[in-house]
């Protein structure tokens, strides 16, 4: 537990686009002149409402097919957990593993951790403040990279076009999909990591 003051307690404020320390009395930056704020405005409210959002599209993501193989005038479709099935069986269990950690595990995780950084911050709960930052840095960082399986239909789509023989066409999953990979990371753009350091001075006093 580190006793160093924080800028909110030296009532200053850090702008969110220059990041210029400033006095928190002032209502707009001195350097760039945006808006100042000691924490995001609403920060867990919009999070929370983030996610909700990001779950209910993460059903139909995964429900729906994600991609449309038409073959010699048949039709199939293939989910994301179809896909990776398919993968496996074809012997190409690399990029099967690839594809189910990018587009399964991490946004699934993504929204797992986010919940629970919401939950803490909301109950106040104390003790792993510095661990949590750092989940919540590496949940920042990799929520990006489920946009993987959204990539390789784009890529498929675009270069095979064989008409009358193999055509790849997207199906409402991708979209759905990829709703779900920019939601989850305009949540944790949302989400202030400061709150979870607010409740241990305010344990502190």
């Amino acid at each position: 537990m580190s006793d160093a003051p924080t800028a909110a307690n030296a009532g200053l404020s850090s702008c969110h686009i220059c990041l210029k320390l400033a006095d928190a009395d002032l209502h707009h930056c001195p350097r760039c002149g945006s808006a100042l704020h000691k924490r995001k405005t609403e920060s867990l409210q919009r999070t929370l409402a983030l996610l909700v959002t990001a779950t209910i599209l993460y059903i139909p993501a995964n429900i729906l097919p994600i991609m449309y193989t038409d073959q010699l005038a048949s039709t199939s479709g293939n989910t994301i957990m179809g896909g990776v099935v398919l993968l496996i069986n074809l012997g190409s269990v690399p990029i099967a593993a690839i594809i189910f950690i990018a587009s399964v595990m991490v946004p699934s995780g993504k929204l797992l951790m986010m919940y629970y950084l919401c939950w803490t911050v909301a109950r106040g709960q104390l003790g792993s403040e510095r661990q949590r930052t750092v989940a919540y840095r590496i949940t920042e960082f990799i929520g990006k990279w489920s946009m993987i399986d959204v990539f390789v239909v784009a890529i498929l789509v675009a270069l095979i076009h064989l008409s009358g023989i193999l055509v790849f066409r997207p199906g409402i999953a991708a979209l759905a999909f990829a709703g779900v990979v920019i939601v989850t990371m305009i949540a944790a753009e949302s989400f202030d990591p400061r709150l979870m350091w607010d409740n241990l001075e305010d344990k502190d006093e």
